[in-house]
């Protein structure tokens, strides 16, 4: 007897068959952009370019084009002459799964969409609360967790936006100091795409009643999610930990200067006893659930190279 397969929302890709989805676009990144674009221990090939994120790139083209034909004839039937508000790519997944890196690749290839659209990203770790807050709040040891985020203020940025603010500040957080930058700020004005990344931004608020029914989410146009299993992502996170005590540790400014001496095997130890009682438990019981919520599923195997693509089924 035949087993039947259980339905899904998503059609799954394997990498063969995503990539030849772009093979009708001429687009490309010189040597010189992909090095600027990766991270520490990530390295983005020319063909994880073209295999990958080119043909993701064209799928989110055609969402904005969609978008801007519903608004033109909103206009015509509503009758009313109203601006088009940005067009939102929310995207997710775990620390060190290497979001960060898909949404600069994302910013880079759309904006060069026929178009030429004006594309900012914005990264949820500027809307962490400070460190003095953190610490006022007996929260350090649960940064990144969903009550250590100003979700009010990234909700009241992304309100903005849609209702056609033209000049938007956002604030900006430093991976060296591990803080808040408190006179920094990024400025976002009139963009035509906003990509928002972080840990955090298909979560829903459970916790926070001061504004119910009202999600980071809602205000996405499209959003992804950045998978990979949790022992690769461990792997990337002790290996991003070992350059980073080479690296930044070794600035006197760094939060984590006191671990600079540390010898291979303490930084491993030291590293994944963080992920285990900090990062990997956020990502169980936070960030992972939030995978089904996406309109599209990166998959990534050994070395960061995606594997598999899932589209949500419209």
């Amino acid at each position: 007897m035949k087993t039947l397969q259980k339905p899904t929302a998503y059609t799954c890709f394997n990498r063969a068959e995503w990539a030849v989805l772009s093979a009708s676009t001429t687009v490309t990144l010189s040597v010189s952009e992909r090095e600027q674009l990766q991270s520490l221990n990530e390295t983005i090939s020319a063909c994880e370019v073209s295999e990958v994120y080119l043909p993701l790139s064209q799928l989110l083209y055609l969402h904005m084009i969609h978008s801007m034909n519903l608004h033109k004839d909103m206009n015509s039937f509503l009758q009313k002459k109203t601006k088009k508000v940005p067009f939102i790519i929310g995207i997710a997944g775990s620390v060190s799964v290497g979001k960060s890196t898909t949404a600069r690749l994302i910013q880079a290839l759309a904006s060069r969409w026929p178009n030429h659209p004006k594309v900012d990203l914005i990264t949820t770790d500027g809307f962490l609360y400070p460190n003095s807050t953190l610490e006022a709040k007996g929260l350090m040891k649960r940064k990144g967790f969903p009550e250590s985020y100003d979700i009010g203020r990234l909700i009241q940025l992304l309100s903005d936006l849609k209702s056609g603010v033209p000049y938007i500040e956002a604030p900006v957080y430093s991976h060296l100091s591990y803080d808040i930058l408190p006179n920094q700020t990024q400025i976002v004005e009139e963009p035509d795409v906003v990509i928002v990344e972080g840990i955090n931004v298909l979560q829903v608020n459970k916790k926070d009643r001061q504004i119910p029914n009202m999600f980071v989410s809602d205000f996405f146009d499209f959003s992804i999610y950045v998978d990979a299993d949790e022992s690769d992502i461990l792997e990337w996170y002790i290996d991003r930990f070992k350059i980073l005590r080479n690296t930044a540790f070794q600035q006197p400014e760094s939060f984590f200067h006191q671990y600079r001496h540390l010898s291979d095997k303490e930084a491993v130890n030291f590293a994944t006893d963080i992920w285990k009682n900090i990062n990997g438990v956020n990502l169980e019981k936070n960030i992972r659930p939030t995978r089904n919520r996406a309109d599209l599923v990166l998959t990534k195997g050994e070395g960061h190279k995606v594997t598999n693509v899932l589209l949500k089924k419209q």
